[in-house]
């Protein structure tokens, strides 16, 4: 009978193998992250005139429901602090529970599912040793972002006791999020349904999140995104509250435990659904939409959803920037204009390059069913690569070009039915999403280029477009040559519909686009699949 002692045998070397594995996943994702903390704590300070500035701007937000809903209340109305992280207590905190289940999914369930895992096992390695690696990186990492989280903030001049104590909020996001991928590891045997059993679950939280910040006090209570507000960290920090965090991870990660040993390797507990008993393709395309459809489903939802919260915030936001350094910020942003169009612009800017990730999305499912042996039995059948190519990429561009409308959509519901209507709304912002297409195209054409070059090279996909972001929310702050910031599509769009549309940097971009396509089919035809 295995003892403990023999089920985690390895875990350390596992430890030291996934940090390997992880030598550029973690420092970017970490570095993101900290990057974020820095912008907004060294610039929210200089918003306002004086401490009477901040609090007006404070109790504005804690009496919009929707910014409320969105972000979580201001609780220190007075604290610099409290305002300058307001946003990242919640919104960013779920990018760290990301981290936490994106690492331990990748060492456990893809792990299995590749067969991986089954060769690992069969060295001197216990069963056990796979996820407590896993679960022991991802809280490392955890821990790291907390740390850096704090002293970011301290060296900023904020509170250091708020400081430690929304560091410490971070790193309990992260044991938290690392948990809940351990846990659904278990169930499906499926990576990507495991991936989205714990995004789901992210939601359910930030949905119970927002509906105890705007109404019952107790729904807020029952999500770990809501203890960040509830702990007080910029008002007298309740310490007790970090405790909560830890006693959820600890739960969650004895369930993973105790499930794991009640299933068998590479199989998950919840039954997978048989197919029919024989079929096949209509055609490439068809399959590849079939592959994505349910993830395509679910992304135009979001930006449906994300937009009509984002619009109906912005009409709440003309008393935030009455001060001149709060104005001159928002000019920055988008150009000169009202602010809520101002505003608008600013966070069509910003969910263009979010959305892009369907793109990566899109063509990293593709270089797994590279790498999985599916795709030369499909062009072995088809006998064409191009089809293929054509299927991935067609995919990932009209797919960008659906979630830009849905996004104008969602935000022309909650914008205009508050402020001008929606039929102009419409009018107005749709066009202004269309503008943004080129540049999310430019991004879909880098990630199949990379996908093109080596299926097992998509993480360079992720990076570009980490980068690509990383350069439009803090290349002004760092003062960044203007060479340097252009190197982001994203920053050569017009803030539309505050700025008139711009016809030759469209075209500019559709041509990059059109030359890193044509880079990535001459490399694709040539190059050996698989």
């Amino acid at each position: 009978m295995p003892t403990a002692t023999t089920e985690a045998a390895g875990t350390a070397r596992l430890v030291r193998l996934g940090l390997r594995r992880d030598r550029v996943l973690l420092p970017v994702w970490i570095w993101l992250l900290t990057a974020m903390v820095a912008a907004s704590a060294f610039a929210t300070e200089g918003l306002y005139l004086d401490a009477a500035d901040r609090a007006a701007a404070a109790r504005l937000i804690n009496t919009s429901p929707a910014l409320v809903a969105l972000y979580g209340p201001i609780v220190a109305e007075q604290s610099i602090g409290d305002l300058a992280m307001g946003k990242l207590t919640v919104m960013y905190a779920m990018a760290v529970m990301g981290l936490g289940l994106v690492v331990v999914r990748r060492h456990t369930r893809v792990e299995e599912e590749t067969g991986r895992a089954e060769l690992v096992g069969a060295t001197l390695v216990g069963r056990a040793a796979p996820l407590r690696a896993a679960l022991l990186e991802a809280s490392a990492a955890a821990v790291v972002v907390g740390v850096l989280a704090a002293v970011v903030d301290i060296a900023a001049g904020l509170d250091p006791a708020g400081s430690v104590a929304f560091g410490a909020s971070w790193t309990g996001a992260g044991l938290v999020g690392a948990a809940t991928g351990a846990v659904c590891a278990q169930l499906s045997a499926s990576a990507r349904t495991a991936g989205g059993l714990a995004l789901a679950t992210i939601a359910v939280w930030y949905g119970l999140r927002a509906a105890g910040d705007v109404g019952p006090d107790a729904l807020g209570w029952l999500s770990p995104l809501g203890w960040g507000t509830r702990l007080h960290a910029w008002d007298g920090p309740r310490w007790w509250v970090l405790g909560l965090y830890l006693a959820l991870a600890v739960a969650l990660v004895a369930t993973a435990h105790l499930l794991r040993r009640r299933r068998d390797l590479g199989s998950g507990l919840l039954a997978e659904q048989a197919g029919p008993p024989s079929g096949g393709f209509g055609s490439v395309p068809a399959l590849v939409w079939r592959l994505n459809r349910l993830a395509t489903g679910w992304w135009v939802a979001s930006a449906v959803l994300f937009g009509a919260l984002f619009g109906s915030v912005a009409p709440h936001l003309g008393a935030l920037f009455e001060s001149p350094a709060a104005r001159a910020a928002l000019e920055a942003l988008g150009g000169r204009g009202r602010v809520e169009e101002t505003m608008l612009a600013a966070l069509l800017a910003l969910m263009a390059a979010m959305l892009s990730a369907y793109a990566v999305q899109v063509t990293v499912s593709g270089a797994h069913e590279e790498t999985d042996g599916r795709t030369p039995e499909v062009i072995a059948a088809t006998g064409s690569r191009a089809q293929v190519f054509a299927a991935q990429t067609g995919l990932a561009l009209a797919g960008t070009l659906l979630l830009a409308v849905a996004y104008s959509v969602g935000s022309a519901l909650g914008y205009g039915s508050q402020v001008e209507g929606v039929p102009r709304a419409l009018g107005r912002l749709v066009p202004a999403a269309l503008a943004h297409v080129p540049a999310m195209w430019v991004m879909a054409a880098v990630a199949v280029l990379a996908w093109a070059w080596w299926p097992h090279a998509t993480w360079a996909g992720w990076a570009a477009l980490v980068g690509f972001v990383t350069l439009g929310e803090v290349g002004d702050l760092l003062e960044l040559p203007g060479w340097v910031t252009g190197l982001s599509p994203f920053q050569h769009v017009p803030a539309v519909p505050v700025q008139p549309f711009d016809v030759g940097v469209d075209l500019a971009l559709l041509a990059a686009t059109a030359l890193l396509l044509a880079a990535g089919w001459w490399r694709y035809r040539a190059r050996d699949i698989g």
